[in-house]
């Protein structure tokens, strides 16, 4: 493995003994020249990448190749997942929620939230806002707030469609140059505050008011909240860079970028909580703590998307992940460190080579063993490169061979932890995910964004090796077998495709065994119904074990003698009732008696408790019931009853007299 550098290669130094390093994930698969022709929008942990031409950039007579506004979304490592066409007017802004799916809003205010799929959900800011017009919105992953051009903000929370909350004014007119947002669960409010520059100083707005911070070193052309929502990094129009706390009470640094003849920023990022990134046309400038600068070339215009603990950064060519150096890793890689992890880490080297100073490197740590093996372990969840990961893992292994008590769990856990990681890093997955994100959004999230891409097969496997059900992976693998699946337009060969259909999904459950006993039949049944497909529906529901999961949906479906039929079956009398005083309100008299009638005595358990219900609730069906069966002498017990119950003598001879009728008239039949 001598091709492999050492993890050092990359680092760079800041003042302070404090390093950097810039790891090159991905060499791009997509053939794209430059970004900036381009408006880019890019998902957090490791997500997709949206890109649409800019249509205030002039590109040259055929380069563009679609004639309509487009947006392409692709993969970190380049790869096209889906092309969203688009025709609803001027797109105004791009984000990602926090399941990736992908916010266009316009200058409407009507904005749709795309899967990778293609499938969309439409909603709309209202008529107010559609008036006026949309000139900005900011996207963040649990709402957004949109900017209109009489400088009003609205604020959308969820992405269900829920009425947007109109914020407080700022009370100016101009549109700002910039403006930014500290999402809900950052602030003390839990309610999202916006920071919107106006002249010299800048505005705190939320739901109930403006606060002028009373600042005088604008204007400022550029801002960005730090990940933890502590920190603002604000670029003053003169190009002045000033990080300072978020109540504005602490100055931490200041970076003069026109000393350098840097030009206008393009982008104003955070690395992490660390550091800020300005990136120009070719160049990515990192600013630490202090003011002290690292800068980074390309060869094209980069575009730069924050994360929790760094920041990515994409070009035409490659994709990179520049972040401070874990302090895992400061202490096991750094030069001339004697870290107990260090010692370790060299002395499985020296076991490797079959030297004997590995065991003098482990007896003068053994009072710290424990700590240098955590420290490996930890400090290989921060690689990316696999053959680092190995060995730091086996140095641990090593380490833990001289513990008379140590709990594997940790090892044993980053052991799979690096196996998954490492199996949705592969380029042609393209989910570059760091560990620290990993343990953040929880496994289950990432076999989400998994199936959301279509990779079941990667997901379930992922599923099983982590001990994690699998259930909505095949659920959600039997939903998009069934939208992919097409239904043929004669009726005996639409029959047999709805069959196989219906035989795979079953099939595929009996052979995932106990893993797929989670899976409900009647929800892959649902799915099926609403895109057309009834027959296969009815047949997914045969399959449904629980009665009361099947009944409702073939009820909706308007299956009515199936319904009954099912629910007689399963011997659950609330059940039968349901249908019935369902089927009563939604079918004519005749037609609900007839049903009854055409049942036969399959349905006699329902006829049975109708008639139960209709002499203690609902006297009156009970005789239409009895007439229209023309059971006459039924009919005149139930009227002798009525004589029972009547509270006048009027009342009593009258029903009397019915009843004498019925028998008249059932003798004269007979």
């Amino acid at each position: 493995m001598a091709s492999v550098q050492h993890p050092t290669a990359s680092w760079e130094a800041m003042d302070g003994g404090v390093f950097y390093r810039k790891q090159e994930v991905y060499t791009m698969q997509w053939k794209m020249k430059s970004l900036s022709d381009y408006i880019v929008a890019g998902a957090r942990y490791g997500g997709p990448v949206a890109i649409m031409r800019d249509p205030h950039k002039i590109v040259a007579f055929g380069t563009n190749q679609f004639s309509k506004p487009t947006v392409q979304i692709f993969s970190s490592s380049g790869e096209l997942l889906q092309t969203v066409p688009w025709d609803q007017g001027t797109i105004i802004s791009l984000g990602w929620t926090y399941d990736e799916q992908l916010v266009i809003i316009n200058d409407e205010g009507m904005y749709r939230l795309y899967t990778l799929q293609g499938d969309y959900q439409q909603f709309s800011l209202g008529p107010e806002v559609s008036e006026v017009g949309v000139i900005d919105a900011k996207i963040y992953e649990q709402g957004l707030v949109a900017l209109t051009s009489n400088v009003t903000l609205y604020e959308v929370k969820g992405w269900t469609g829920s009425k947007p909350l109109t914020l407080a004014h700022p009370g100016f007119t101009e549109p700002p140059p910039c403006w930014s947002l500290i999402e809900p669960d950052q602030t003390v409010s839990r309610h999202v505050e916006i920071l919107i520059p106006n002249e010299a100083t800048i505005y705190t707005v939320d739901s109930l008011e403006s606060v002028d911070q009373r600042l005088s070193r604008g204007p400022f052309s550029r801002l960005a909240v730090s990940p933890n929502g502590k920190w603002l990094a604000l670029l003053t129009a003169t190009g002045l860079l000033w990080v300072v706390s978020s109540d504005f009470q602490i100055s931490l640094a200041e970076y003069d970028t026109t000393a350098e003849g840097l030009g206008a920023a393009l982008q104003l990022i955070w690395c992490g909580n660390d550091a800020v990134v300005l990136v120009f046309d070719g160049l990515v400038v990192v600013v630490g703590p202090h003011g002290q600068t690292l800068r980074y070339h390309y060869a094209s215009c980069p575009y730069a998307i924050g994360e929790m603990d760094g920041v990515r950064v994409i070009d035409s060519h490659q994709c990179d992940f520049i972040q401070v150096v874990p302090s895992s890793a400061n202490l096991v890689f750094r030069p001339g460190s004697t870290d107990p992890a260090a010692i370790l880490f060299d002395a499985y080297d020296h076991f490797e080579r079959k030297s004997p100073k590995a065991n003098e490197n482990i007896s003068s740590i053994r009072p710290e063993l424990a700590k240098a093996v955590d420290t490996l372990i930890e400090t290989a969840g921060q690689e990316i490169e696999p053959y680092w990961q190995r060995r730091l893992l086996h140095a641990a292994q090593f380490g833990r061979a001289f513990l008379d008590l140590y709990d594997p769990t940790d090892f044993v856990n980053m052991g799979q932890t690096l196996k998954v990681l490492n199996a949705v890093r592969f380029y042609e997955i393209g989910i570059p995910i760091t560990y620290s994100e990993y343990m953040f959004t929880a496994p289950e999230h990432l076999i989400s964004r998994l199936t959301a891409r279509n990779m079941h097969l990667l997901a379930l496997r992922i599923a099983g090796f982590l001990r994690i059900s699998p259930d909505p992976v095949l659920k959600d693998w039997a939903v998009a077998k069934i939208k992919r699946s097409k239904a043929s337009a004669t009726g005996a060969a639409a029959e047999e495709d709805d069959k196989a259909t219906c035989e795979l999904i079953v099939g595929k459950f009996k052979e995932a065994g106990d893993a797929g006993r989670g899976v409900s039949f009647a929800d892959i049944a649902k799915k099926a119904w609403e895109n057309g497909r009834t027959r296969l529906a009815t047949m997914l529901l045969d399959h449904e074990p629980r009665a009361a999961d099947q009944v409702p949906l073939l009820l909706m479906m308007k299956e009515e003698n199936l319904a009954l039929t099912k629910a007689v079956d399963s011997g659950d009398t609330d059940l039968v009732y349901h249908v019935l005083l369902h089927l009563q309100k939604q079918l004519s008299l005749g037609d609900f008696f007839r049903l009854l009638e055409d049942g036969g005595p399959r349905l006699a358990q329902a006829t049975n408790l109708l008639q139960v219900y209709a002499r203690e609730q609902n006297r009156e069906l009970l005789r239409d019931y009895y007439f229209q069966d023309d059971r006459r002498v039924d009919s005149a017990c139930l009227a002798l009853d009525d004589a029972a119950r009547a509270e006048t003598n009027e009342e009593r001879l009258e029903a009397v007299s019915k009843s004498a009728k019925f028998f008249s008239e059932d003798k004269d039949r007979g």
